[in-house]
């Protein structure tokens, strides 16, 4: 996963700066910080390890802070890691048991790897128990926090979907509407490359952004469970024939122009590719949500003077998708580690319950210019006084909130071996150097694996 994913995001409410962005970012390196013991987790009381970089670093750190305070007699200890260096790290470190009792994570594939070893408590009875704090989480979040039909992650911090950007300025030049199908997007290529403007914008090169297309399409034309199938172990799962459907119209909207040229040579760090919506050289762009804050900082009045449209990708006509599901990051995990103590269990399942969701984080994230994963953070958007940071935020919130299925991003789902594999053959796929049975021939060898 390139680093472009995990940036802060730049907005504003009012005069104060708000940095948003993916909880993973980083290079390398852990970082010790206060009442941090130095390493693993030694026995001596319960740990957490979790990411630096600001603002997610701080308001983690407050969190603990806060609980600490509050419970003299059990103390919460923490070590920080930047992102290279973390997944390096804990892997290693709960396989030995020696890990953390609160270990951090993306859910998916990571957790089910952990829960096929048996190293993290399923806590689906613990929310059972709570089910007020359960019930105040999107119930979209705890789809990567599933495994098997039990839950073994409590969903925490921030959401970010997948968005269909469009720049409105664009579909004046060409007297037309934002597309409201699939076939209204094979309409629109025409009209756009007619006109000198690229339909799409894409940065190709770093291969993750072509998938997003492939999870919506996926989505859209057969359901969440085409790929539900796939993550569950189901032989053959990418050769069901909406799997195929979707390969299929990918390379239709490839063959007919729909990308700017030479897409496969740009490169999403270098944010050339939301360079192309602002300045109008392409009409559109399927990107993150962390990009708003980009275009925002480096895009002049493209913001600012409302020239950014937005919305959810739109259904495929005759799809059985649901038109209201996204896909993207869902939110970040906390589990508990199945070695740890009874008594450190037992504080870690009181700072989920206390400290990750509470009235104080909720205010944080939404100042930091996020969306936390709880229904509460809709009250918490009056204080952002930035007519467009507004729009913005509770657009993000409508659709994390009220996706019927918030899928993972595939490369956070599936294992290592099988993500990498596949983001080989999506670029394989929309250079056209291989047919979409090919693709689906190639990816269901490594399924399960």
């Amino acid at each position: 996963m390139t680093t472009s994913r995990r940036n802060f995001l730049r907005l504003s409410a009012g005069s104060a700066a708000m940095a948003a962005g993916l909880a993973a970012c980083g290079t390398s390196g852990p970082k010790t910080t206060g009442g941090t013991t130095g390493g693993e987790a030694t026995g001596t009381g319960a740990s957490y390890w979790y990411l630096t970089g600001q603002p997610q670093q701080g308001i983690r750190e407050a969190q603990v802070k806060r609980f600490n305070e509050a419970n003299s007699g059990t103390q919460l200890k923490t070590n920080t890691f930047q992102n290279d260096a973390f997944k390096q790290k804990i892997k290693t470190a709960i396989g030995a048991g020696q890990g953390p009792t609160l270990i951090w994570g993306w859910g998916g594939g990571g957790l089910k790897s952990y829960v096929d070893a048996g190293q993290v408590e399923d806590l689906t009875s613990w929310f059972g128990e709570n089910a007020a704090l359960k019930d105040s989480i999107f119930p979209s979040a705890f789809g990567a926090a599933t495994v098997g039909g039990k839950i073994y992650a409590m969903p925490v911090e921030t959401t970010t979907p997948i968005v269909l950007y469009y720049n409105k300025t664009a579909f004046e030049k060409i007297g037309a509407e934002p597309p409201q199908s699939w076939g209204d997007i094979l309409d629109l290529v025409p009209k756009f490359n007619d006109k000198g403007i690229a339909p799409f914008s894409l940065g190709g090169q770093s291969r993750w952004t072509n998938m997003m297309w492939l999870e919506f399409l996926f989505d859209r034309i057969g359901g969440s469970e085409v790929f539900q199938n796939i993550f569950d172990g189901k032989a053959n799962g990418w050769s069901d024939p909406s799997a195929l459907k979707a390969l299929e119209e990918m390379q239709k909207l490839i063959k007919a122009n729909g990308f700017i040229k030479g897409f496969s040579s740009i490169t999403a760090d270098s944010n050339a590719d939301q360079a192309l919506l602002y300045t109008g050289k392409a009409a559109m762009m399927v990107h993150g949500a962390w990009t708003y804050g980009g275009m925002k900082a480096d895009g002049g009045k493209f913001v600012t003077d409302g020239h950014l449209g937005y919305m959810n990708f739109p259904p495929v006509d005759g799809g059985k998708g649901d038109p209201s599901s996204t896909v993207g990051n869902p939110g970040q995990y906390l589990s508990i580690s199945s070695k740890a103590s009874d008594a450190d269990k037992a504080v870690a399942k009181k700072f989920l319950a206390t400290a990750t969701l509470d009235d104080a984080s909720v205010d944080a994230w939404v100042k930091s210019g996020n969306i936390p994963v709880v229904k509460s953070s809709n009250e918490k958007l009056g204080s952002v006084t930035d007519k467009n940071d507004a729009e913005w935020l509770k657009f993000v919130y409508d659709t994390s909130s009220k996706a019927k299925v918030f899928a993972q991003s595939w490369d956070q789902a599936l294992s290592p071996t099988a993500a990498e594999t596949l983001l080989d053959n999506i670029a394989k796929l929309f250079q056209l150097s291989i047919s979409p049975q090919q693709f689906a021939d190639n990816m269901n060898k490594v399924i399960g694996k």
